[in-house]
């Protein structure tokens, strides 16, 4: 019988076999149903070249987690071949368990008080222009983590003062003082994803609500920041719930929209409900610019920081507009 190899480096359980193995996944993959085959648009190009493996082994050499590997990105060849990566702080693991995301769920470690300087570090190493940092939820936490974001958003800032930093966080419990921690470091976008309409917010985010999401980006926008957030599509969601989403986030003043499809990382997370259209998403796009947001990505491979990088020339204009 062939030698069974298990792997473990995310929080599906894969077994791998040989051949046998391979010939009865091709089976199962042509007995898929067709709303879970993926359509001609969806294109993912097999991570490579000089630039990708130096900074994977940098990355890994200086202890860091990347979103982009974590939550399995479909876009990290093109992205870490640009030197544009999102650094995931607070550790790898996460305390909640949303239906959407290959991140691990579990217990995690105490945060690592030498983090920020690792990750200040590395961006300064970099030479970036812009990047951003995202974390893991972190609830076992009093202030979710707020203390570390800032803490490493100074570190950076010392490190790589013409770096523009954006900063994706999760909803801190509503908590607006922990959302001021962070703001008071000074990042340059604060960035909170709502990730899918209010209907099915409960079954893709679990833990998550509605009503603390658009609080504390109501509270980033009301203290000057500039704000952004993205929804995944796909999941159910009619077109009609995702305008009155767009109108609501405009209307709190969100300036940055992401609009992206949504992929199922494994069979045990949501299944993919249709792949929606480019064109489809070019609509979405001139309606969400219509409305009034400054800059929109809109596209079936778009995640929250694609593209993040091309964005530094928006930012530092929204940021000489903004008032005071």
């Amino acid at each position: 019988m062939p030698a069974r190899i298990v792997e473990t480096r995310s929080r599906k359980l894969r077994v791998l076999q040989a051949e046998t193995e391979a010939q009865s996944g091709a089976n199962a993959a042509a007995a898929r149903p067709r709303s879970e085959r993926k359509p001609d648009w969806i294109r993912m190009k097999m991570p490579q070249g000089e630039v990708f493996f130096d900074l994977k082994q940098r990355v890994a050499e200086l202890g860091l987690h990347t979103v982009c590997e974590s939550a399995s990105c479909p876009n990290i060849g093109e992205c870490w071949n640009r030197q544009s990566l999102t650094i995931m702080i607070l550790g790898g693991i996460c305390t909640r368990s949303c239906q959407f995301c290959d991140v691990p769920t579990g217990r995690p470690l105490p945060p690592d008080p030498d983090e920020p300087e690792h990750v200040a570090t590395m961006l300064g190493e970099l030479g970036l222009r812009h990047t951003v940092i995202t974390c893991v939820d972190r609830d076992d936490l009093p202030d979710g983590g707020a203390a570390h974001w800032a803490a490493t958003i100074r570190a950076v800032k010392r490190r790589s003062p013409e770096l523009v930093l954006e900063v994706l966080t999760g909803d801190f419990k509503g908590e607006t003082g922990d959302v001021d921690t962070v703001l008071d470091a000074g990042p340059d976008v604060f960035a909170h994803n709502l990730e899918t309409v209010p209907r099915l917010s409960r079954q893709v985010r679990v833990q998550a609500s509605y009503a603390r999401s658009y609080a504390i980006l109501r509270h980033a926008k009301a203290r000057g920041a500039i704000t952004k957030t993205g929804l995944m599509l796909g999941l159910g969601e009619e077109l009609d719930e995702v305008r009155a989403v767009l109108r609501e986030v405009r209307e709190i003043g969100v300036d940055i929209l992401t609009l992206g499809q949504y992929l199922r990382p494994s069979p045990k997370h949501l299944t993919v409900a249709r792949f929606v259209p480019p064109a489809e998403f070019d609509l979405l796009k001139a309606e969400a610019l219509a409305l009034g947001f400054p800059h929109v990505e809109s596209g079936p491979m778009v995640r929250s920081s694609y593209h993040a990088d091309g964005q530094r020339d928006i930012v530092l204009a929204l940021r000489e507009r903004a008032p005071g």
